[in-house]
């Protein structure tokens, strides 16, 4: 169901289900197809060739280019047709090629995808990944499901990431990373095998994270990665250091809530 007249900014060609909710100013383009249970916010794109099914929200101020599949079954073998969402909020651009799917009941049935994001042509977020806001995604890069992605976080073109990964905010993986065990925030990685290479100070200061907390992460990355302390002796030092600091306690509350370890 379409809110108020939109024949202007809906291509004639395009299918949309009666049971979807499209803003009045919504423009979709040639043979895009709406499907049933999805919702559509105000000031959106919908490229030609797009395919959304649903049950799938999507917020306001988005774009989404040609040939992208958002909201469709997860690849899972264990999926068996049960109602499951995508959401996914504002202002997101969403490029050519890419892949969205909607959750699983194995965990919160839902894949979620908050503001502001970047994904770049042919990346893909799988079945239950939840991503916070301002992150990128370059051309290629691929979530498995389960994945956290917390907001701020880079990874480069081709970066594959294992299910079940979590990956701080402000950290960075360079192009093809393969991470398969969970990044602290502000921590950047790369090459082959995928290992730390300190930490994200450009990021940090571009978005105005002060230079006495970027000297504490530094010396926390130390703690880590340079001092052959126990994961866990270095995260109660960490502790002790953090003081008034949100970043540094940012990262030792991610750290004493890993999943699958972190990459050493």
């Amino acid at each position: 169901m379409c809110s108020g007249s939109t024949e202007a900014l809906i291509h004639s060609t395009a299918i949309i289900d009666s049971n979807a909710e499209v803003a009045a100013d919504v423009s979709i383009g040639a043979f895009s197809v709406i499907g049933a249970h999805v919702k559509i916010g105000s000031g959106t794109v919908i490229g030609p060739h797009v395919v959304i099914n649903g049950p799938t929200a999507i917020g306001q101020h988005n774009h989404i280019y040609q040939f992208s599949s958002i909201g469709e079954d997860p690849q899972d073998k264990k999926y068996d047709h049960e109602i499951t969402r995508l959401e996914i909020g504002d202002r997101n651009i969403i490029r050519e090629f890419s892949s969205m799917h909607r959750g699983t009941i194995q965990d919160h049935s839902v894949t979620q995808i908050g503001n502001d994001n970047l994904f770049m042509a042919y990346t893909h977020v799988a079945h239950d990944c939840v991503i916070g806001n301002h992150v990128i995604m370059a051309n290629g890069a691929s979530l498995a499901g389960h994945v956290r992605l917390s907001n701020h976080a880079i990874l480069g073109g081709f970066t594959l990431v294992h299910q079940f990964t979590k990956i701080g905010q402000y950290s960075f993986a360079a192009m093809g990373s393969a991470i398969t065990q969970d990044i602290p925030p502000f921590v950047m990685v790369g090459g082959k095998p995928t290992r730390p290479h300190g930490i994200n100070s450009v990021g940090m200061e571009r978005n105005g994270i002060s230079a006495e907390d970027i000297r504490l992460i530094r010396k926390a990355y130390k703690m880590i990665y340079k001092m052959n302390l126990r994961l866990e002796d270095a995260i109660d030092q960490m502790e002790d250091l953090a003081g008034d600091s949100k970043e540094l306690s940012d990262m030792v509350s991610f750290l004493r809530n890993v999943s699958r370890g972190i990459l050493r």
